[in-house]
């Protein structure tokens, strides 16, 4: 057992998955991290009333959800929620 109460792997390929797991998880994290704060940086932009800057944040953000989507980091309908919050938004801030 290692300190974090999880067994080690015995086998040659339950090892292998270990390896894959932990990597992949870091790489998750990493993609989840940049699209949250962008998430805030867009946030920011529409309460400054920057119409500009949040257009440019949005299609970052669509590009980089779409991206992780095809990565099964999101599932595709969490992407789609999120983005369509966030056009909402835009579009909020473009009729006001």
């Amino acid at each position: 057992m290692t300190d974090d109460g999880i067994t080690m792997p015995i086998l040659q390929n339950a090892k292998k998955a270990l390896r894959q797991s932990v990597k992949h998880e870091k790489r998750n994290q990493t993609i989840k991290a940049e699209i949250r704060s962008l998430r805030v940086k867009l946030r920011k932009a529409v309460t400054a009333k920057k119409i500009d800057e949040a257009k440019e944040v949005a299609r970052l953000i669509g590009k980089k959800l779409d991206k992780a989507t095809t990565k099964k980091i999101f599932k595709r309908n969490t992407a789609a929620r999120l983005k369509s919050r966030m056009m909402k938004n835009i579009n909020a801030l473009k009729i006001s």
